[in-house]
């Protein structure tokens, strides 16, 4: 503005300066809608689609507007009303309210994505808290948002407790399993008996938990496959939380033996044998005990207990067996094939 002053002083011409100004705020206001784009949301192609159409069509509006051809199409698009009683909805106001809507919902899911960093960072606040609180501050950001936008278009809040009364409705009905989703991931949050890092076996599934979500937790497993498990089937089936109270499990590894073998020994060779893994615990120290005198042969069960099931339970107990297989052949103690007895009667001559 001081500049545009002191060129009408010197009477220079001002038309550099009155095309120069809208491209400048344009490319500002590109800029920062891109910044607030892609720190409220993941980078995806999807994302850089948007940004290229929110580019393009402020360029357009820039165009248009030096054009001078910007006031009658908004004119033209104000006249497109519809009329109830005595209100009225132009094009013009949709348009409006919907890039209202868009550029606070983006400032919210920016002010959200901020706050999460910031309780991520925190040593203070243990990670189920840090995901209810960041989850909260989204839905209540969003929900603020919503109601700005309407205000300030001129929308009368109060006329939307018909909307609510229906949404109640429809949350009774045909959204009733988000809606279960929805409350159970709090619930799951706030009581923080699952949480990111826990090792966890929900039905068939076995892995750590990545992230615990609106509508459903992640869990990966060993193979690096995410599964997606809906919160509502973690709050109503049975749940195997390896690393709830601590991270000491006891593995059990059953061992046949053939009974022509001293048990005793082989009991020892086994003890021995956990003993050489690193990842088992020596206190409690492993234990074996005589379970059964099996069809084919003595059955032996060696318990050892670990603290990391997060690196995995297969790797364990696969490197115990080699090694009880190690001890055995060297000790010359045989793992029996399974066995089954068979009787042939002889049959009775036949007479003629």
């Amino acid at each position: 503005m001081i500049g545009r002053s002191l060129m009408l002083t010197s009477e220079l011409s001002t038309q550099l300066l009155d095309l120069a100004i809208p491209l400048l705020m344009s490319m500002a206001g590109i800029r920062l809608l891109v910044y607030l784009l892609r720190k409220g949301f993941p980078v995806t192609p999807a994302l850089k689609a948007w940004e290229n159409l929110i580019s393009y069509s402020i360029w357009t509006l820039v165009a248009l507007h030096l054009l001078g051809i910007l006031p009658p199409i908004l004119q033209l698009l104000d006249n497109l009303a519809i009329e109830f009683g005595d209100s009225r909805i132009s094009l013009l106001y949709v348009i409006k309210l919907m890039l209202l809507v868009a550029l606070m919902m983006t400032l919210a899911f920016w002010l959200s994505a901020l706050l999460d960093r910031r309780l991520r960072q925190s040593r203070y606040v243990p990670p189920g808290l840090q995901v209810a609180m960041a989850k909260f501050s989204r839905f209540f950001l969003l929900t603020l948002a919503v109601l700005l936008s309407l205000n300030l278009v001129g929308i009368d809040l109060t006329t939307l407790t018909v909307f609510g009364g229906a949404l109640g409705v429809g949350l009774g009905f045909g959204l009733q399993r988000i809606t279960s989703n929805f409350i159970s991931g709090f619930i799951l949050i706030l009581d923080r008996s699952i949480k990111p890092g826990d090792v966890v076996t929900i039905g068939e599934n076995f892995g750590w938990v990545q992230e615990l979500r609106a509508r459903y937790i992640v869990v990966r497993n060993r193979d690096g496959v995410d599964t997606l498990i809906p919160n509502e089937n973690v709050i109503t089936n049975d749940v195997v939380n390896w690393s709830y109270a601590d991270r000491n499990i006891r593995l059990r590894i059953p061992v046949q033996i053939s009974y022509d073998d001293d048990p005793e020994q082989a009991m020892a060779l086994m003890q021995e044998a956990a003993s050489k893994i690193p990842r088992v615990l020596t206190d409690p120290m492993p234990g074996v005990q005589l379970t059964e005198f099996a069809d084919s042969g003595i059955a032996l069960e060696l318990r050892v207990w670990i603290n990391d099931p997060q690196a995995g339970v297969g790797s364990v107990r696969s490197a115990i067996n080699l090694e009880i297989w190690r001890a055995f052949k060297q000790a010359s103690i045989t793992i029996p094939y399974p066995q089954r007895d068979l009787h042939i009667k002889t049959p009775l001559p036949r007479q003629e």
